[in-house]
C-alpha cells in the first residue's frame, strides 16, 4: 500500500478544503440550530458543480472517475467543516451510485447514474425499519408479484437523503426464504403511493435531512430490480462494506476538525501565567489526539486501497469503521476537556463535532456489529 497520497489527491485535499470553509463554513451555525425538513439543496448543487456527487463513477456515466481513496478525502474534508453535508454526499455515493454501477443492468446505469452524477437527483439507500435496524431479516416490507412487476408496502426509518430522488430499498420478496428471500429495488421519487413520512429532529448531523419512508401500494415494474430476485441482502451487504469506510472518513473529519478547534484554543487561552498549550496535561491530550487520527486515516485509506487495487476489503473496511468512529468519540471528548466549560457551549464548535461524532458508531452496522464482523474473519 502506497502511504503518501498521490499529488492529484494532495491537490483535491486542498480544492475541497477551500470550497468546504468558504461555502459551507458560514452556514455551519445555520444548519446545525435548524431542523432539516429538507436536504440544503444549494449546497448540494454547490458540491455537483464541484464533481463531488459521482465522484468514484466512471467518466463514460458522468463521473468524476476519482479512485475510491480520492473520494474518501473529499468526505473526510466535508466532514471536517460540517459532517452533515459530508453525509450527503457519503450516502449519495457510496450507497446508491456505487450499486447502481456494481449490480445495475446496462439500462438501469444508463438511466440512473448520468443525473445522479451531474447533482440532478439525490440518491438514497433504505433497509431500516421500525423493528428492524442490524438485524434485516426483521424487516416487513414486502413485495408481491402483480402484472410485470410488483406491488411493495412498508416503511423505513432514520434514511438519510430522505426527501431526495433515487432510492435502493430492500424488501422481502419471499418470507420463507430467509435472506434469500429479500430483493432490491430502485423507487423514485413521485411514484404513486410513496413519499416520505416523519422527519427525524436529531442529536447531530441536523444539516442532513433524515426521514421515514412510506410505501402504500406503489407499483415498481420488474425492470427497477436490481442485483436480481432475492439477491437484495447480499447487494446491501456489500454496499455497506462501502458505506462503512465512508463513515470511516467521516469520522476522521470530524475528529480532525474537533482537534484543529481544540489546538487553536489551547494556543491562545492563558492559565497562571502561560498559554495552556505549554502545560503537559493539555499536550499530552493533544499529542494523543493527534496520534489516532493519524491511525484512522491509515485504517480507512488501506481499505479504499484495496477496494482500488480489487482485493477484498470488507474487514477492513469494518476494522476501519469502528476504530474511527470509537475515535471520533474519543478525540470530541478530549476536545472539549481541552476548552473546558467553554467547550460545553456553543459558542465552540466542539460541542457540535461531539454530537455529530455520536452516531457514526451506530449507522452502516452499528460498532457491536462491526465487531462480529471483524470477528468472523478469522474465527471462520
Amino acid at each position: 500500500m502506497k502511504l503518501s497520497p498521490t499529488d492529484a489527491q494532495v491537490l483535491l485535499r486542498k480544492s475541497v478544503r477551500e470550497f468546504a470553509e468558504k461555502e459551507v463554513g458560514p452556514l455551519v451555525r445555520e444548519l446545525d440550530t435548524t431542523k432539516k425538513e429538507e436536504t440544503p439543496w444549494e449546497i448540494f448543487h454547490k458540491m455537483a458543480k464541484q464533481g463531488y456527487t459521482g465522484c468514484n463513477i466512471p467518466k463514460e456515466y458522468g463521473g468524476g472517475g476519482l479512485d475510491t481513496v480520492s473520494y474518501l478525502i473529499i468526505v473526510e474534508e466535508l466532514c471536517r467543516v460540517d459532517p452533515g453535508i459530508g453525509l450527503i454526499i457519503a450516502v449519495h455515493n457510496s450507497v446508491c451510485c456505487y450499486p447502481i454501477l456494481a449490480w445495475g443492468t446496462p439500462e438501469q446505469k444508463k438511466k440512473y447514474l448520468p443525473d445522479l452524477c451531474a447533482g440532478k437527483k439525490l440518491g438514497a439507500f433504505a433497509i431500516t425499519e421500525p423493528g428492524a435496524g442490524s438485524d434485516p431479516m426483521g424487516m416487513e416490507s414486502f413485495a408481491r408479484p402483480e402484472g410485470d412487476g410488483y406491488i411493495i408496502n412498508g416503511n423505513k426509518v432514520f434514511i438519510t437523503n430522505g426527501d431526495g430522488d433515487t432510492f435502493i430499498i430492500g424488501v422481502k420478496t419471499d418470507k420463507e426464504k430467509g435472506a434469500k428471500g429479500i430483493t432490491g429495488f430502485i423507487l423514485e421519487k413521485g411514484m404513486k403511493g410513496f413519499r416520505p413520512g416523519h422527519t427525524e429532529d436529531k442529536m447531530g448531523m441536523r444539516s442532513t435531512c433524515t426521514t421515514e419512508l412510506i410505501m402504500e401500494n406503489v407499483y415498481v415494474p420488474k425492470e427497477n430490480i436490481i442485483g436480481g430476485l432475492g439477491g437484495g441482502f447480499k447487494l446491501a451487504m456489500m454496499s455497506l462494506d462501502v458505506g462503512r469506510m465512508g463513515v470511516g472518513a467521516q469520522a476522521v473529519g470530524i475528529a480532525q476538525g474537533a482537534f484543529e478547534e481544540a489546538l487553536k484554543y489551547s494556543k491562545g487561552r492563558k492559565t497562571f501565567g502561560k498559554p495552556i498549550s505549554e502545560h503537559q496535561a493539555i499536550q499530552f491530550m493533544l499529542a494523543d489526539m493527534a496520534i489516532e487520527i493519524d491511525a484512522a486515516r491509515l485504517l480507512v485509506h488501506r481499505a479504499g486501497d484495496l477496494k482500488d487495487r480489487g482485493k477484498p476489503y470488507g474487514t477492513e473496511a469494518a476494522m476501519a469503521k469502528m476504530f474511527a468512529t470509537d475515535m471520533a468519540m474519543r478525540v470530541t471528548t478530549k476536545a472539549i476537556q481541552v476548552l473546558g466549560g467553554h467547550g460545553y457551549t456553543k459558542e465552540h464548535l466542539v460541542e457540535k463535532f461531539f454530537r455529530d461524532a455520536k452516531v457514526t458508531q451506530i449507522y452502516e452496522g452499528s460498532n457491536e456489529v462491526q465487531r462480529l464482523v471483524i470477528s468472523r474473519a478469522f474465527l471462520s
